[in-house]
């Protein structure tokens, strides 16, 4: 259909609905239509240019993975790389998490506590700061079954923290016992430390040495952590507070000490 404009001429669009204009464009030249084209190759062939100059603004950059490169790198990967891009790593070690994790918690030990039976012991005892008994006052819970695995005749509901002791200690590799098997009370720790040369009696003088054994009578037994300067012991015991808890002991509270060392 042929209408006709408003200056009276025939017009080619007016039987379309509504207003229908064509765009209005200045002059544009050869050269500055190259120069674009010639940029935007650029910008494909470089992704790396082509994000940073995209200026995107507000928020907070997430921090960088240890290990991970930039996503222009990974681009630059996945697409073949280019001549003196850089390659992100293939991966970054990721420190063990300490937790209970059965044998396989010797080995983190070795990686992050050094190689002194002392320090393994310590390393160990560290990364079960905070496992608690469920319900409080019960002597159970998942964590704390897994520390009398590590014990031959293990009594279900009763004070844990000699099994904790040695569970600790068989992880480190140095298992409490004649054959290994784990002690379950205190006196029988005391026992095997005074037939195997360990046994440390407290005394002027005595300074135990991290990851040895602190007891106290036929009571309780935990681990030493540190010595401070004050000769007070920072300690890390099983069943302390119904949990295993970082104490702090006076240097004359303990009876006597196991050398683990």
């Amino acid at each position: 259909m042929v209408g006709t404009g408003g200056d009276g001429r025939p017009s080619r669009f007016s039987g379309l609905k509504g207003a229908c204009r064509l765009p209005i464009t200045g002059a544009v030249s050869i050269q500055s239509t190259l120069a674009r084209v010639s940029a935007i190759k650029a910008e494909i062939a470089d992704p790396a240019a082509l994000i940073a100059s995209s200026g995107s603004t507000g928020g907070t950059a997430a921090p960088a993975q240890s290990g991970e490169g930039s996503f222009a790198q990974a681009l630059s990967a996945a697409s073949g790389g280019q001549e003196g891009a850089s390659t992100a790593p293939a991966s970054s070690y990721a420190p063990y998490q300490y937790g209970v994790q059965g044998a396989g918690a010797l080995a983190g030990a070795q990686l992050a506590g050094g190689s002194t039976p002392g320090a393994r012991i310590v390393a160990i005892a560290e990364g079960q700061l905070g496992q608690a008994e469920q319900t409080p006052g019960s002597n159970e819970s998942p964590a704390i079954a897994q520390y009398r695995s590590a014990t031959a005749g293990a009594i279900p509901g009763a004070p844990w923290c000699a099994y904790f002791a040695s569970w600790v200690a068989q992880q480190a590799g140095e298992p409490i016992g004649a054959n290994g098997q784990g002690l379950g009370a205190v006196s029988e720790i005391w026992s095997w430390a005074q037939s195997t040369g360990r046994a440390v009696p407290n005394g002027p003088g005595v300074v135990p040495k991290p990851g040895d054994l602190i007891v106290f009578g036929s009571e309780h037994v935990g681990i030493v952590r540190n010595v401070l300067p004050n000769g007070q012991i920072q300690t890390i015991e099983g069943n302390y507070e119904n949990k295993v808890a970082a104490n702090v002991r006076s240097p004359t509270e303990a009876t006597g000490y196991v050398s683990m060392g």
